[in-house]
């Protein structure tokens, strides 16, 4: 039974992933930062597959205890996937750089670029030996410019280029940052406050483009959901 362990899994894009996963009968290690949306998100998946290897663990991917913990939880044997999900906005609306503080560049970088790297180097181990992929999500604000997001895309322009990096240095593993395009989720409503974003699609449209990579498994490097599924427009997207 493949393992796959998903951060920031209780909302959006994480659960969407944990469900997809789930179908397909993986064992899963998934976490987030607040104890009830995780709850949550566990009585979903278990009811939709009552016998699924389960371990949810509710913390920050920024406390070394608690990415301890997560490692423990995949153990000593393979780690056939990590999905560096968990992210953080910086402010909602989010300030132009000039206004920026450090405290809240620091914190952004701290989520989005420092604890991928720091649970990475944790789950090395047991990814070498399933010859494993990691996946982190980033942004197509990691390669453009957008007024207040900077210190959003600064972190995810980082997260790409460590991903190109260990691509380099540990080959026998798949490195993928992917952008997943705008999607219906929290973070990006609050990226958007007040606006309506039902136009959006929703976050489960965009999960075949992930278990593409996981079947298909290209060569590591950046890569756009939208360029991983068919042609036309995504279901859920408002016409």
């Amino acid at each position: 039974m493949p393992t796959a362990l998903i951060t920031g899994a209780s909302t959006g894009l994480g659960r969407a992933l944990a469900a997809g996963l789930a179908a397909r009968r993986w064992r899963l290690v998934i976490d987030a930062r607040h104890a009830d949306n995780l709850a949550a998100a566990v009585a979903d998946l278990r009811r939709d597959a009552p016998a699924l290897d389960l371990t949810a663990i509710p913390g920050s991917v920024t406390d070394p205890g608690h990415r301890q913990a997560l490692a423990a939880a995949v153990g000593d044997g393979w780690l056939d996937l990590l999905v560096n999900n968990a992210s953080q906005l910086g402010g909602s609306p989010q300030p132009p750089l000039a206004e920026l503080t450090g405290e809240v560049l620091r914190g952004i970088l701290e989520v989005n670029t420092v604890a991928p790297l720091l649970l990475t180097q944790a789950l090395l181990v047991p990814l070498r030996q399933a010859g494993g992929l990691v996946v982190n999500i980033s942004s197509d604000a990691a390669v453009a410019h957008y007024p207040g997001w900077g210190g959003y895309a600064a972190s995810k322009a980082a997260l790409d280029h460590l991903t190109g990096t260990l691509a380099a240095e540990e080959p026998g593993i798949g490195w993928y940052a992917v952008d997943p395009g705008d999607m219906r989720t929290d973070l990006h409503q609050a990226a958007f406050p007040g606006e309506d974003i039902s136009d959006r699609p929703l976050p489960d449209t965009v999960v075949p483009a992930f278990l593409d990579l996981v079947d298909r498994r290209p060569p590591s490097g950046r890569y756009r959901a939208a360029d991983l599924l068919p042609p036309g427009p995504l279901p859920g997207t408002a016409r």
